[in-house]
């Protein structure tokens, strides 16, 4: 130091041998403590290793509904080089024997795991201070910031700072916890409903850590379907409590919105022209009916309540968005994330000077990365590129999304969206007039009726195609378009083919 005194040593990192032995003896005493533990503590917050794998075996053991105690884990640890050191099996039997009383073993294992997550506090603040210290081209000050928020929201939500090997048996307990969850949810779905029972059954539901793409060209309904998908969610939000006392979601989930090209009122106002079935022109004008106008009222009440956010900054870079994706998470809560559109999101200010393909590419790892760390589907929609227009079926391929090697390569699932009506639209022929010699105009007419025909068969027709699905099918999944709503719903088959489902209109 300037003083010439000797600069302060580093306390050693946290720790209590002792709080450890003691919730270790007692779980091997008396197994039925781990129900009054099992949600307090976890292998990894032990600082001694051969601890935290004793506790991994009994808690492993007492999971299948087996038997842990030092006779039932001795085979299992005989060969262990870190237990030999402390004296070999018989240290399992001195565990046990220390135990004066299990009845505050609860508070040592909330001291064993409070100890852990100061240690991963003082390794983060170590990593802050290092990163803060080098000058680093590739990590500006705003990039450290966000890292540092990652960290400390990893560690606050999961109660361990790295990631890191489970091991297959944890794997298969997450696999197995949500098969069940899946065979309790309504419609046994895998993942939170669409909403849309076409698209449920293809999809299985939106899945936790999923990056989900849907792309189409301009005009094709991006926007309104994933509106749509948004207010489906989070009008059928419901929690109710799991077996370990803590909330746990049912059914619907809270959405975040990320709209960077229109504003929250703009959305808003799309969601209620479409959930309350009303005229935009009327709405705009101030024509509305009072039927409508009490219905608009009514849709409105219910948009307060549902636990829907929007956020409609603009051109937000990667890194910012996931910031204020976590802390969301952490303030409220936040089960589905949509981002509208991928295209409009920025990459690190780094990269702002290489070709857009990398740029993207950082977008989409970063979406992706999102959906895991916070364990979330997320659905990102893209603009598809022109090329579509210049061959004669119209209907997207992945070739067709832009920069689409990264998107493609990142995305779990990849949708298109494809009206055939909006192209056959702009087809319409010629009108017959007077001025048309006799048999041109009959021969415009012909023309006129087999398009109005043509037409009509197509009216709202409305193809969502799976392009890409790691956990499903690639298919199609048929859906009605009401172009006065801008509202996409389930189709009801009939013998005759296939219309709209009224109950989706009153």
């Amino acid at each position: 130091m300037a003083d010439g005194s000797p600069a302060p040593e580093r306390a050693a990192a946290p720790h209590s041998i002792e709080a450890e032995q003691a919730v270790l003896g007692a779980l091997l005493i008396n197994n039925e403590v781990f129900d009054r533990i099992s949600g307090i503590i976890e292998a990894h917050h032990f600082y001694d290793p051969v601890h935290g794998r004793i506790f991994a075996l009994a808690a492993s053991r007492i999971g299948k509904r087996m038997l842990a105690s030092p006779v039932t884990l001795k085979p299992f640890l005989a060969d262990d080089e870190g237990l030999k050191e402390l004296g070999g099996v018989a240290y399992l039997a001195r565990l046990a024997e220390a135990v004066v009383s299990i009845i505050s073993v609860r508070d040592y294992a909330i001291e064993v795991r409070d100890l852990a997550l100061r240690r991963d506090l003082m390794r983060i603040g170590d990593e802050i201070q290092g990163r803060a210290a080098t000058f680093d081209a590739e990590m500006g000050p705003s990039e450290q910031i966000s890292e540092a928020e990652q960290a400390l929201y990893t560690l606050a939500e999961r109660g361990k700072y790295e990631g890191g090997f489970v091991t297959f048996a944890h794997a298969v307990e997450e696999a197995a916890a949500m098969a069940e969850a899946a065979h309790k949810r309504v419609g046994g779905l895998a993942g939170i409903s669409t909403g849309l029972q076409e698209l449920d059954d293809k999809l299985w539901g939106l899945r936790n850590s999923d990056l989900l793409i849907l792309a189409a060209r301009p005009s094709m309904g991006k926007t309104s379907l994933a509106m749509n998908l948004a207010f489906n969610v989070a009008r059928k939000h419901r929690r109710i409590a799991g077996p370990d006392g803590n909330e746990v979601l049912d059914a619907g989930g809270k959405v975040g919105f990320f709209s960077l090209e229109m504003s929250s009122e703009q959305l808003a106002n799309r969601i209620l022209i479409s959930e309350a079935q009303l005229s935009a022109k009327a709405l705009a004008q101030g024509n509305l009916s009072q039927e409508e106008f009490l219905r608009y009222l009514s849709v409105a009440r219910e948009l307060e309540e549902i636990p829907l956010f929007i956020d409609d900054t603009p051109a937000l870079p990667i890194s910012t968005l996931a910031a204020r994706a976590r802390r969301l998470k952490r303030t409220h809560g936040l089960d589905v994330m949509i981002v509208d559109y991928l295209q409009l999101v920025r990459g690190s200010s780094s990269r702002a000077s290489e070709n857009r393909v990398q740029e993207v590419s950082e977008i989409t790892q970063g979406l992706k990365a999102i959906a895991k760390e916070l364990d979330i589907p997320v659905i990102a929609l893209s603009q598809l590129s022109r090329q579509v227009e210049s061959r004669e079926d119209k209907r997207p391929q992945l070739s067709d999304l832009r920069e689409s090697g990264s998107i493609e390569q990142d995305a779990d699932v990849v949708m298109f969206i494809f009206r055939e009506e909006y192209y056959k639209e702009r087809e319409k022929p010629t009108e017959p007039n007077e001025a048309m010699p006799e048999e041109m105009r009959r021969a415009a007419q012909e023309k006129l009726e087999r398009w109005m025909d043509e037409m009509n068969a197509l009216k709202g027709k409305a193809e969502v195609i799976i392009g890409k699905q790691r956990h499903g099918p690639i298919c199609t999944v048929e859906l009605h378009f009401e172009g006065r709503f801008t509202k996409f719903t389930d189709p009801v088959r009939t013998g005759s083919g296939y219309v709209p489902d009224p109950a989706a209109f009153t």
